[in-house]
């Protein structure tokens, strides 16, 4: 079995990510910085949680000793610059901070939970850290898969309203109406989830797509 530590485990993904791979009897690790969901199941109580600032590591850098693969999924969809919460910095500097120091602790495998495209009404820094945070790791000496789902739906998303997370439901049910759609396609978290713990932990592939993504995870 794997250590695994999942670099926003408490989020809407980063956490089905911790169930997965819980369910798989692997040692997972969490470093996020509200630490434990308010999750009432038996998984959460064998992840090891930790709440930290990402962006000064010395404060979970110990977290990393012995880990096998590192799945990065922090990210936003609003921004607070006042509170340092930028496109720039959470989609992009977090992911590649992140992944030097999972590179210097000698961390066989990283996945980095990027995006398909930029979602309406956001503004384009949102795509173009993501991008920057991609090419930036992808030379280091880790064994890098990139992940790029389309809009992510299901119970507890906190991005997106209610309605849209219906619609996104009600899209990804209608096949001819999903395909269409492309790169754009909805999927559901625990397929997101599913295919980006699988691929931290068998990283054949550098780069996944929504397609791919969905034949991963099953």
């Amino acid at each position: 079995m794997s250590t695994l530590l999942v670099v926003g485990g408490s989020g809407f993904i980063g956490r089905d990510v911790c169930r997965f791979a819980v369910r798989d009897g692997h040692e997972v690790r969490s470093v996020s910085r509200s630490g434990r969901p308010d999750v009432d199941e038996a998984w959460a109580d064998a992840v090891s949680w930790t709440s930290a600032d990402l962006f000064r590591p010395n404060a979970w850098r110990d977290r990393l000793d012995g880990v096998d693969a590192v799945v990065h999924s922090v990210g936003t969809l609003t921004e607070a610059p006042t509170d340092g919460v930028t496109f720039e910095r959470v989609n992009g500097d977090a992911a590649l901070l992140t992944a030097l120091e999972a590179e210097r602790a000698g961390v066989d495998a990283f996945a980095f939970l990027s995006a398909a495209a930029k979602p309406p009404g956001i503004r384009n820094a949102y795509l173009t850290a993501k991008r920057r945070a991609e090419a930036s790791i992808a030379d280091l000496d880790l064994d890098v898969v990139t992940l790029r789902p389309g809009p992510v739906y299901g119970a507890g998303q906190p991005h997106l309203p209610g309605v849209v997370d219906r619609v996104l439901r009600f899209v990804a049910s209608a096949p001819p109406l999903a395909s269409r759609l492309g790169e754009a396609r909805p999927l559901s978290v625990d397929t997101v989830a599913r295919a980006t713990y699988r691929a931290a932990l068998d990283p054949d592939d550098r780069l996944l797509d929504v397609s791919d993504i969905r034949d991963l995870a099953g």
